[in-house]
């Protein structure tokens, strides 16, 4: 990690299907010597992942990280349940070139990731690749304004 820039704050949370699979990107985030927020759940309990994208939506909208990463099953639970909070930019993805263009382009800002669809070793080369992209802005700025307005 480059030491002359601020450390990034990560907000990480799951449910029972993702986990294993939050945990073991708490380690490998931990290692590389991020901040790691994680909102639970802290067990393979059967939980339900709206209570945990909530959860970690609004922490991120009150400036508590600066990304979010949800696993549940596929991604695609936790994506629909966080794409209702206003400010929020859910992707579930599953391959790298989707990683990189929604931050690049769409300025996701919370990667949802499915623990039944991905291994820990893709699913490390996808949360690298999400949390070092920038968004490009430009006409993509344009666009992402435009999905904003739809939260009005």
């Amino acid at each position: 990690m480059d030491n002359s820039k601020p450390t990034k704050r990560i907000i990480i949370g799951s449910d029972h299907a993702g986990y294993s699979l939050k945990e073991h990107i708490i380690s490998s985030l931990s290692d590389k010597g991020f901040i790691i927020i994680d909102i639970g759940t802290h067990s393979k309990q059967s939980c339900d992942y709206p209570v945990f994208a909530s959860k970690l939506c609004d922490r991120l909208n009150k400036g508590s990280a600066d990304l979010g990463i949800l696993c549940c099953g596929t991604g695609i639970g936790m994506s629909i349940a966080a794409n209702k909070i206003k400010g929020i930019r859910a992707a579930a993805c599953s391959d790298i070139y989707s990683a990189k263009y929604t931050r690049l382009h769409n300025d996701a800002n919370v990667l949802c990731l499915g623990a039944r669809v991905i291994g820990e070793g893709l699913a490390d080369e996808l949360v690298n690749i999400f949390i070092s992209t920038e968004f490009e802005g430009g006409k993509h700025k344009r666009r992402v304004d435009m999905i904003s307005a739809l939260e009005q």
